[in-house]
């Protein structure tokens, strides 16, 4: 077999385009782990390179692999938020309902789960325990099998606690095209539910914040609420979970893949007031908060009310709405309509508002 070498050449920060850190700084930023701009260079321009011809990836939360004539879902997730536990959920449930969704948005019935643990060293057995008890809880709920795994230790100083990561492999419904590249204009915007509500979650436990009611994390498995919207017959042609970088960032990447635009409507976003309250304390957009149990659907705009009624019959979707749709104009762009008539642009996030949240 000839040896196949990889341009060392190839990989040139000078070439990258993000205004902050990547071009100057020889060095990881926490902004690389954001899900925005700076993420998408590193991979761009690093990995993907580096990788040479052995990368075959189409940079969606998930692989379509045919195996034996069947089509099948593949992803992995890493998690390591912060704190371990927090309102509404764990680590745990994290690693399981994350790549759980992932599966879930190519169109796929989850099957299975591999399960890998990072522990530092002094870390108590009974949080641990705690953690690997939420993480199995959520894969019976989820109906998946956990059936391979591996754990590592760390010294004292080099982790936080636990790291997780999962593997998932899943059959995607013979009825299923769903790929970012088929947002098509005319398209209506659908969300499932609440915007912002994990990030603010994780963050009002993480800085003892108060916001005059407790805020719980959303977590949950969507392969059910997709399944249910594959039912209605509908032709669905994209779907994500928006969690790093939020809705901001999920739709950007969508009106990228697919070249078209999106135009929301700001009065129809489903913001919570809490949510609402907490961003405008701490001087952040609640669009650009990550969620962990919602999805983003992309449909023709004749089966929206459709799709939304069977959404809204499952209890995952029962504040799901319309929040924009998709345009021939601006290419590339996501627009919204503020509730004054204008309009702003809402641009792929460069880093991280919140790190650490999932």
């Amino acid at each position: 077999m000839p040896e196949v070498s990889i341009d060392a050449a190839s990989i040139d920060p000078g070439a990258w385009v993000c205004p902050l850190p990547l071009r100057d700084a020889p060095n990881i930023v926490m902004g690389h782990g954001g899900g925005g701009a700076m993420s998408a260079e590193l991979i761009e321009h690093l990995f993907l390179p580096a990788f040479g011809p052995a990368a075959d990836a189409a940079l969606g939360d998930s692989a379509v692999v045919e195996v034996a004539g069947t089509r099948l879902a593949f992803s992995t997730d890493s998690f390591v938020v912060r704190p371990l536990v927090f309102p509404g959920g764990s680590i745990g449930d994290l690693a399981v309902n994350g790549t759980v969704n992932d599966l879930a948005m190519a169109g796929a019935q989850p099957l299975v789960l591999s399960t890998a643990f990072i522990l530092e060293e002094g870390t108590a057995l009974e949080e641990i325990a705690h953690v690997a008890r939420a993480l199995g809880t959520a894969a019976l709920a989820a109906g998946v099998k956990l059936v391979t795994g591996d754990t590592k230790v760390v010294d004292s100083g080099h982790g936080d606690g636990v790291y997780v990561n999962t593997a998932g492999i899943g059959l995607i419904d013979p009825r299923a095209d769903i790929r970012p590249d088929r947002a098509t204009a005319g398209d209506a915007v659908l969300i499932s539910g609440d915007i912002g509500v994990h990030g603010i979650a994780v963050l009002s436990c993480r800085e003892g914040l108060e916001f005059g009611t407790t805020v719980s994390s959303d977590t949950a498995a969507l392969h059910g609420l997709v399944a249910t919207m594959l039912d209605t017959g509908a032709d669905v042609h994209v779907l994500r979970d928006p969690t790093r970088g939020g809705v901001a960032a999920t739709l950007n990447e969508i009106a990228k893949a697919a070249g078209v635009g999106v135009e929301l409507d700001e009065r129809m976003l489903p913001i919570p007031q809490e949510v609402r309250d907490a961003c405008g304390l701490l001087g952040l957009d609640p669009l650009y908060v990550a969620n962990e149990g919602k999805l983003v659907a992309f449909v023709p705009a004749a089966d929206a009310e459709r799709i939304l009624d069977a959404m809204r019959a499952h209890p995952l979707g029962t504040r799901a709405t319309v929040i924009g749709k998709c345009v021939a104009e601006h290419p590339g762009i996501v627009v919204t309509r503020t509730a004054l008539g204008g309009t702003r642009v809402v641009d792929l996030p460069v880093g991280e508002q919140l790190p650490r949240i999932c």
